[in-house]
């Protein structure tokens, strides 16, 4: 009966955050129950607690109380009306027994405020926060755990967590249960002091889009409420949250001082064939994490998983070899990076990379888990990099494959020779910083900083003089390198500014709902119901209503705090038709039709969606009838795949919402339609 009782919990916690002990027991992904339907009078309960939350609410808000406690509040709110909203994610009765006690909760807080107390900030030990997301505008939820040594006259480590698989994590069940101390090794990691932050990452999407936002804006919210060591920011995940790590780290190598990754997994559908070129290029931004392996080189880095996983890879198998489960994503990643020319040593469970910080580890006689040996090694691990600190190496390995993901330490790329081909950069300095050594690869431009004692720079065989600075940027002309001074002339893809149309959704953004009238009518109402799937379906998966605004009450200030999506005509969208008739659009459009490239199509059937930088802010993105280009079904994937690139022209058909492109393609890195469009 023990053994039994082991190998059920293991099997949900494979795809639950519920971390479990070491096992050897299949763990096959059981189908999920259909969600509960909430009784009549159960959901007249839980409408009866939100109104009363909200009347509470708007009377704190009255009183203009500090954001941060208000989010603490209004999180609670937010749990109770997104349930009553997507009445199907109560999912099983106990969501129901939850919501109402959540709901509870947040009323209790909300009078406790009234009077001016909030006793859970000062509290040690579980609790729940709230912030507001400078992404959407939503309010979220993380938890907090703060050690009883604490006491804010020193900085403290923070330790991050990215939780695995919960297909029924509302935020109501999030909240609900984080107060229960989380006992799996999985999640246990040694008591070192750190503060720990758990997040809720939107759900279940391997922190993508806003759920990478999500990561750094719950790490910005425990620094504004604790005193935390920025050097001493350490990343962990495990299973779905692995994957989340893998990405999170090998993406931002420099933010962190270690990472631990557990199993985790990705679909790697750029090496598979039959997507348009456009497509499959921007899969190896976020599908061959195992390409991003070099990135390791400055990140003390402690992947492991059990060496009897069974979980669902998404990896393709290698022929003639057993894939093994989610331990597949460390094999690989420790294998590329053996091409990459770092050899690994010691123990077959206990890999060292030479050159590297990186630890490749395996839990003997363990299934999706962790051993009780592997566990204590990583805790070493993890000690002793957070009691270094990040520290500033003299010596960078980085590559990349967008100016999205672009820096590491002192090193920041700002233009590629091609987007989505591997850039990379080979940089050494002396101990003193005065003398530099740089080889490049498909790179135009790119900034070094911490250059204060800087004298000479030798890259690619060229040799430079500088002055010192507190930083300095350089540019390629033809073969030569030469150092820049001001930005490039014209129009270039750089930082936050290179697409694709899904790139926009990673800051701040703003829709924008026309209200004029239309050239096209038909075209018109298409780009309606693109907008409203986006908000339906972004507010279900990613828990937010996007921030929308109609297009006569935008101002020149929305334009400089956010991307803006762009939905309609020249004629009922006023800032479309500024935009086109200032003639600085990449496409032509008139009421008869649209023309991209050589390329021209009916205005009346069809309806073109891109992204490109503002001509109204050209540090910002404009975006025309478009949100995420996510199919639904993908929301809650381990990586959630864009269909387009840079532009599409969208044929209008009556009564879809994710319409097809007629045309789609990459702009050049001019911002340019091609004659290929790759």
């Amino acid at each position: 009966m023990k053994r039994l009782v082991i190998t059920l919990v293991a099997a949900i916690g494979a795809f639950l955050w519920i971390p479990v002990h070491p096992v050897r027991a299949q763990q096959k992904k059981a189908a999920p129950a259909p969600p509960i339907k909430p009784k009549p009078e159960e959901l007249r309960q839980i409408q009866g607690k939100v109104d009363e939350l909200d009347l509470l609410v708007r009377g704190l808000q009255a009183k203009r109380l500090d954001e941060k406690l208000m989010a603490d509040v209004e999180v609670y709110l937010k749990s109770g009306r997104f349930l009553l909203e997507f009445s199907d994610t109560f999912f099983t009765q106990e969501g129901i027994t939850q919501s109402l006690t959540v709901l509870d909760q947040g009323i209790a807080r909300a009078k406790l405020l009234q009077k001016g107390e909030h006793p859970w900030v000062e509290a040690k030990g579980r609790k729940i926060y709230g912030y507001h997301s400078a992404l959407d505008g939503s309010v979220q939820p993380y938890g907090v755990t703060v050690p009883e040594s604490y006491d804010g006259t020193k900085p403290a480590r923070l330790y991050v967590w990215l939780h695995g698989r919960d297909q029924v994590l509302s935020e109501a069940r999030f909240i609900a249960r984080f107060p229960a101390p989380n006992k799996g090794l999985t999640y246990a990691a040694a008591d070192v002091g750190q503060i720990i932050v758990d997040c809720y990452g939107r759900w279940n999407n391997a922190n993508h889009w806003a759920g990478e936002v999500d990561v750094f804006e719950a790490i910005e919210q425990v620094k504004a409420r604790y005193k935390i060591d920025p050097d001493r920011v350490v990343l962990r995940g495990f299973s779905l949250g692995g994957a989340g790590a893998w990405h999170v780290a090998l993406h931002h190598p420099s933010d962190f001082a270690a990472a631990e990754i557990g199993a985790g997994t990705w679909p790697r559908r750029s090496s598979m064939p039959g997507f348009p070129p456009y497509q499959q290029a921007t899969l190896r931004i976020w599908e061959n994490i195992i390409d991003w392996s070099l990135n390791a080189f400055n990140l003390p880095l402690a992947a492991h998983d059990g060496d009897s996983d069974s979980g669902a890879s998404g990896l393709p198998a290698i022929p003639g070899e057993v894939n093994r489960g989610q331990l597949e994503s460390s094999l690989r990643s420790r294998a590329q990076l053996e091409r990459e020319g770092f050899k690994s040593e010691g123990d077959p469970n206990y890999l060292r990379v030479t050159g590297t910080p990186a630890i490749y580890l395996i839990s003997a006689k363990t299934g999706h888990s962790i051993s009780l040996l592997v566990r204590t090694q990583v805790d070493e691990f993890l000690k002793e990099h957070g009691d270094k600190g990040r520290g500033s190496p003299d010596h960078i390995r980085f590559l990349s494959y967008t100016t999205r993901y672009n820096k590491s330490h002192w090193v920041s790329f700002e233009g590629l020779g091609r987007h989505y081909e591997r850039a990379e950069i080979d940089a050494v300095r002396d101990a003193a910083r005065k003398q530099y050594t740089i080889t490049t690869k498909n790179l135009t431009r790119f900034v070094l900083r911490e250059m204060n004692s800087a004298a000479g720079l030798k890259i690619d065989g060229q040799t430079l003089a500088l002055k010192p600075a507190a930083e300095i940027a350089f540019e390629k002309q033809g073969a030569a390198w030469k150092v820049a001074k001001g930005k490039p002339a014209g129009l270039l893809k750089t930082h936050a500014l290179q697409g694709p149309i899904d790139d926009a959704f990673l800051d701040p953004f703003l829709l924008v709902r026309p209200t004029g009238t239309p050239w096209n009518k038909a075209a018109h109402e298409q780009s309606l119901r693109i907008l409203a799937r986006f908000d339906r379906v972004y507010a279900r998966w990613y828990r937010a209503h996007p921030r929308v605004k109609d297009d006569k009450d935008v101002t020149a200030e929305d334009f400089k705090k956010y991307n803006v999506a762009l939905f309609g005509d020249p004629g009922s969208n006023r800032w479309i038709g500024k935009m086109n008739a200032g003639g600085k659009l990449p496409v032509r459009w008139t009421r008869d039709a649209i023309k991209a490239g050589e390329q021209s199509f009916a205005a009346a059937s069809h309806l073109p969606a891109l992204v490109y930088p503002n001509p109204l802010n050209p540090g910002k993105y404009v975006v025309f009838n478009s949100g995420l280009t996510i199919d639904e079904k993908e929301y809650q994937m381990d990586y959630s795949m864009p269909k387009l690139g840079d532009y599409a022209i969208l044929k209008v058909v009556d009564g879809v919402d994710q319409p097809e492109p007629a045309l789609a393609g990459l702009f050049d890195e001019t911002w340019k339609i091609t004659a290929s469009g790759k």
